[in-house]
């Protein structure tokens, strides 16, 4: 009798094991498709890779999960399959969100900054580099030992020497 019931025991528990398991099958999702079509999925990514993700803004579009990325995505595969030239989409994002949304933005007079900025900062730096030695040299003034002040400062070396050797 003991020998039956340890024999129903494994057949509950691996029961009770298979059940466990029937909510992580449901859980499996088949893979979506990356686009239905190949070529408008291409177009895609060559456009998202010269455009910032306004969320994580050192990330390109096409390689960002952000939410407004995928949003984006989603934009330019709807202006993709209404005939836009890449150029039309590029533009329709650069009203919409603004010249910080390319990566190149175009040189006018609202970027001349972002174009000059780094280049104007290193010469003021190299500039005031130049001018603080310049000022560091005049300042050093070599200055000569009276005899006097000569004689005293062996007297001092030979005293330290002398303490050494004691």
């Amino acid at each position: 009798m003991i020998y039956q019931f340890k024999g129903v025991m494994k057949v509950y528990n691996i029961l009770f094991l298979l059940l466990l398991l029937i909510p992580l099958v449901g859980w499996a999702k088949e893979a979506i498709p990356v686009a239905e079509d190949p070529e408008v999925e291409k177009r895609m990514l060559a456009l998202t890779m010269d455009l910032r993700c306004l969320v994580c803004q050192n990330e390109p579009i096409s390689d960002s999960r952000a939410e407004f990325s995928n949003d984006i995505r989603r934009e330019i595969r709807e202006q993709i399959k209404a005939d836009k030239s890449d150029e039309e989409i590029v533009q329709f994002l650069v009203d919409r969100y603004g010249d910080f949304i390319l990566y190149n933005p175009p040189m006018k007079s609202t970027t001349l900054l972002l174009w000059f900025g780094p280049i104007a900062l290193f010469v003021i730096a190299l500039g005031a580099l130049i001018v603080h030695l310049r000022r560091r040299r005049v300042q050093v003034k070599e200055i000569a030992l009276s005899p006097e002040q000569l004689a005293r400062a062996e007297a001092l070396l030979n005293e330290e020497k002398k303490g050494k050797k004691v």
